[in-house]
């Protein structure tokens, strides 16, 4: 144990002992300094990280914990930054939160700090997704947002997001802007006095702006009464929205999964409330498989990304990755507004830079440029934000995020859901399934498998073997990957493209962040960059190739060659 770090946990530990704090984190934190070791060390040796897209974090006392008073150092800094930034004028914020405990009282308990600086606040009276508060900033013309989540982290977390005036998640130069006034806040400086009159309570009113929102996004009615959907909520906000929303643009069979139907921040039957991992479907796909159903839907907590999974045609339920999903749902809105006639001459898609590269190559097809970007939903709103002269059509991100329009500027878990079901409902009425329909793109443009890889790493000395692995990537990347020679290699955090073959170097055009990425000859591509949000590692797979006689076939021999290039990299 570093001298160092117990000393910086001691002083921390002290700090929470006085009068700064209430009699319960005085106890508590008083408690863990005669406990010391780890228990001492992990809480308080140094401050929650407030990233760019805010903070996620274990639930407890500590600096390196959420509580109210980390929180309300975050929202302190947050006030103050917004204060000097808009020049002094009155300013206006909206507050959602999720179904994860302590969630509703962390709320409130912002909304205060904010009125007691001036700060006209308008909290949502109960639970509502996440892609609802960014639809809210910009409807009741808020000059920012919060919501109380952790997303889908596991059931000891909670965290804080904060979204600017144009309903996305901070980016230059208001994140790092941010960070900064609130690494500059002290405990002492948060402002506890709440003004009463400053805060509002939000009803019903948007909601139904925001279902109705999402209806109206609807390409066309085929099939939609004879598609049969079981919805699972995992226990978070998506029961709120999710089903008015598919009830509005025309979906009469939709079955819930009840036993997950109830807001329970324990999520008592899934290990984690993570639709991109299969056990969280579980319960679903059985119930799917028991009914005949077409399609299942599920969404994480505060509901801004869904999983689905297909019937095969023989009563049996496929899962889909969130890059299939994606390349589903760009082909299907694209191919409607050309079917309508209505593809916007200035429409664009966007994905991220780690996401299949197959959603450019259907945009190509369709005349629709489409944008890339880093990994975080941030940097697609931001680009519809840079480009008020063109359209905005469809993105997403493969850990199953998408986004449809321009109404909400952050991944939408309802529109998406809706969408989704409206792409299963036409592919049946053309008498295909899902899958059917996957193939036939893959026939098309190219037959893509994708897999992503996540290692976890806790504490303080995980987080320092995720950097020794990603210096050990930059210092020895790999020569060839299943034999194919490795020709381009990025570093995005120095936004930069290297070709290897001649050594020539060249920009990104893209802000720095620690991602690596290699890409074969062969075309494939590997990935790598540590989670902003989990103590994680993920390496990011995509192969590609002309499908065979079987398309089933291909796609096994594909997934061996994943399994090789994780071999390779010892992973």
């Amino acid at each position: 144990m570093s001298a160092d770090v117990l000393s910086i946990a001691t002083q921390n530990a002290t700090l929470w002992t006085s009068d700064l704090f209430d009699a319960e984190t005085r106890a508590e934190a008083g408690a863990l300094l005669k406990k010391g070791g780890d228990a001492l060390i992990e809480p308080f040796y140094k401050d929650l990280d407030f990233g760019t897209g805010g903070m996620r974090g274990i639930m407890g006392v500590g600096t390196n914990r959420i509580n109210a008073y980390t929180l309300g150092l975050a929202t302190q800094g947050l006030a103050s930054y917004a204060q000097t930034f808009f020049n002094g004028k009155p300013l206006k914020a909206a507050i959602a939160f999720d179904s994860r405990n302590n969630s509703k009282s962390f709320a409130r308990k912002v909304a205060e700090v904010l009125s007691a600086n001036g700060v006209h606040t308008f909290l949502f009276e109960d639970l509502r997704p996440t892609p609802e508060l960014s639809f809210a900033v910009r409807e009741l013309g808020c000059d920012f947002g919060i919501v109380l989540t952790a997303s889908h982290n596991p059931k000891e977390y909670n965290g804080y997001k904060v979204y600017w005036n144009d309903g996305g998640q901070l980016v230059p130069p208001h994140d790092s802007a941010v960070i900064e006034q609130v690494r500059a806040t002290r405990f002492e400086d948060i402002r506890w006095d709440a003004n009463e009159a400053l805060i509002e309570i939000v009803g019903t009113a948007i909601d139904d702006k925001y279902t109705d929102m999402v209806a109206g996004l609807s390409l066309s009615n085929a099939g939609k009464t004879e598609l049969d959907i079981v919805f699972t909520a995992l226990h978070g906000t998506s029961i709120m929205s999710v089903p008015p929303a598919l009830a509005k643009a025309g979906f009469t069979n939709v079955q819930l999964v009840e036993a997950q139907s109830t807001p329970d921040g324990n999520f008592p039957t899934v290990a984690s409330p993570n639709p991109e991992e299969s056990a969280a479907l579980a319960m679903a796909v059985a119930q799917a498989e028991a009914t005949g159903a077409d399609l299942v839907i599920g969404c994480d907590p505060d509901t801004d990304r869904v999983g689905i999974a297909v019937n095969d045609g023989t009563g049996k339920m496929q899962l889909l990755n969130g890059n299939d999903t994606a390349a589903l749902l760009v082909h299907y809105i694209l191919n409607a507004y050309k079917t309508n006639g209505t593809l916007p001459a200035n429409g664009f898609t966007a994905a991220t830079v780690v996401t299949t590269d197959l959603i450019a190559d259907i945009s190509a097809a369709y005349g629709v440029p489409c944008y890339r970007c880093l990994t975080g939903f941030k940097w697609i709103a931001d680009i519809i934000n840079n480009k008020p002269e063109e359209q905005f059509l469809v993105g997403g991100e493969e850990s199953y995020g998408y986004l449809i329009g321009d109404d909400v500027r952050d991944k939408d878990a309802v529109a998406s859901a809706v969408m989704i079901a409206e792409m299963a409902a036409n592919a049946k009425a053309q008498g295909r399934t899902v899958l059917q329909q996957l193939e036939a793109i893959h026939r098309e443009f190219g037959q893509y498998q994708e897999r992503l890889i996540s290692i976890t790493k806790k504490g303080r000395s995980g987080a320092q073997e995720i950097a020794d692995m990603m210096t050990a990537l930059r210092n020895d990347p790999p020569k060839t990957l299943a034999g194919s020679p490795v020709i381009v290699a990025i570093d995005h955090a120095k936004s930069t493209q290297t070709d290897l073959r001649t050594g020539a170097t060249s920009s990104t055009q893209l802000p720095a962040s620690n991602v690596l990425q290699f890409i074969t000859e062969a075309g494939d591509k590997v990935s790598a960059r540590p989670s902003g949000t989990e103590p994680k590692i993920k390496f990011y797979f995509s192969v590609r190739t002309t499908t065979g006689e079987s398309h089933a076939a291909t796609k096994a021999e594909l997934e061996r060659k994943i399994d090789t290039f994780i071999e390779e990299l010892n992973l």
